[in-house]
């Protein structure tokens, strides 16, 4: 499988990794659209929500309770932050792996311009 984001999971491709642990990895967008603005994807090869199997359910709960954590940790999570999933390619997903955006401190309009 040639998907980036499975590379950067198995440390194929360097990137500027925030958190990590078995079942999730965060890293730093490479094309900021706010002051931070980071990624949250599961380590397993899951095409997109729309993809999502009965049996990996769980792992949305756990890439929400990692935002929440770091969030806290970079200090954002009391004035908000934007979290983005975009699903299939009418909803402008560009790589096929679900991934969850996070952007903070900025004035969160979208699309960012």
């Amino acid at each position: 499988m040639d998907c980036v984001f499975c590379k950067i999971a198995d440390g194929e491709i360097p990137s500027d990794i925030i958190y990590e642990d078995q079942k999730v990895i965060a890293f730093n967008d490479l094309d900021p659209q706010a002051p931070i603005h980071f990624l949250v994807i599961p380590k397993k090869h899951i095409e997109s929500l729309a993809k999502l199997d009965e049996e990996d359910k769980d792992i949305i709960s756990h890439i929400f309770m990692v935002i929440k954590k770091i969030t806290q940790d970079l200090n954002v999570a009391e004035d908000g932050y934007r979290i983005v999933n975009n699903t299939g390619e009418d909803g402008g997903q560009s790589v096929k792996h679900m991934h969850f955006h996070v952007l903070a401190q900025r004035s969160l309009q979208w699309p960012p311009g």
